[in-house]
């Protein structure tokens, strides 16, 4: 499964980051081939999943963001056989092990503080072994080449991400994807 992520974020890299559900339309009308969906609820996680599906676009839903679940493994299983995304994306290890386990595509995200966190996030993720990392924020370009060398998983970065030229800056530092909720740049 990881190459079917990889190969997407090849011939695409840029990723619509959709917060806000107002804006899912021009995420489903874009050139981006992904979306990763961080917001949404038990009552409409299942239609925007299928309108995505039905666009051709690859979705992974942020299951700590979603409001009506609990966060526990059955939720995922629900998730998992009602909902059908592509892959899930978390923060939490034991969210990401449980939906591995279920057969879903993983997205683990690392907010990168501090030089400790940096060494804590390659860890875990060679512990867990997400079908890609996502690393916050996206505007680290020596980061991002450390822990692209380090690992042997795709990384894409996301957050604080406004410009045309943060895009390049991070694919040419090692990234494969750029997550991104700034419309404008979903072309």
């Amino acid at each position: 499964m990881k190459n079917i992520l990889a190969e997407k974020m090849k011939k695409s890299p840029v990723i619509a980051g959709v917060k806000d559900l107002t804006k899912f339309e021009d995420a489903l009308n874009s050139s981006c081939d992904i979306i990763f969906l961080l917001s949404g609820s038990i009552f409409n996680i299942k239609e925007f999943v299928q309108r995505a599906k039905d666009k051709n676009k690859m979705i992974f839903i942020h299951v700590d963001l979603l409001d009506g679940f609990s966060k526990d493994a059955v939720a995922l299983k629900y998730i998992y056989e009602e909902i059908k995304p592509d892959g899930i994306i978390s923060t939490k290890n034991s969210q990401l092990k449980a939906a591995k386990s279920l057969g879903f595509m993983t997205v683990q995200r690392i907010f990168i503080i501090d030089s400790l966190s940096i060494d804590t996030a390659i860890k875990a993720s060679q512990m867990i072994n997400p079908d890609a990392i996502e690393i916050m924020p996206g505007i680290m370009p020596k980061i991002t080449k450390k822990m692209s060398d380090e690992l042997d998983v795709p990384v894409i970065v996301g957050g604080l991400i406004s410009e045309k030229g943060e895009i390049e800056k991070a694919l040419s530092s090692g990234a494969l994807g750029v997550s991104t909720s700034a419309k404008e740049l979903w072309r």
